[in-house]
């Protein structure tokens, strides 16, 4: 059984982050309403959990990424990065009823490829 390269583990774990963040914003922006510049909405925008959920993802995130930089090949490890844009579109479509457009699903399609690509042509220069 080959065993499972560390970046691979890191860009998954990269994306798990990255999805918490955007997910949280989303979610804390609809419990915090329309933006006014008063007390009462930063109150109500620092009590609710998916702010923090938020910032735990930029953490975790940024944690992550450092730690990828130093093992995993720039160029594949930043397009790999992108990968979170294709399943934050694909959970608000599912989550929050956000339409996916066939533009959106060719674009995530030609990020995957990127990855992909970009992928195939490290391996070979190894």
């Amino acid at each position: 059984m080959k065993k499972v390269p560390f970046y691979m583990i890191g860009f998954g774990i990269l994306m798990l982050f990255d999805t918490l963040t955007q997910i949280s914003f989303k979610m804390a922006s609809n419990h915090a309403g329309a933006f006014i510049l008063s007390w009462d909405w930063l109150i109500r925008v620092f009590h609710n959990p998916w702010v923090y959920g938020a910032v735990l993802g930029y953490l975790g995130a940024f944690a992550s990424w450092m730690t990828l930089l130093k093992r995993a090949p720039v160029g594949p490890a930043y397009a790999a990065s992108h990968m979170e844009i294709v399943v934050v579109v694909i959970l608000s479509s599912y989550l929050f009823n956000d339409k996916l457009t066939p533009m959106q699903i060719v674009g995530a399609a030609c990020i995957v490829l990127g990855i992909v690509f970009l992928s195939l042509s490290e391996s070979k220069h190894d």
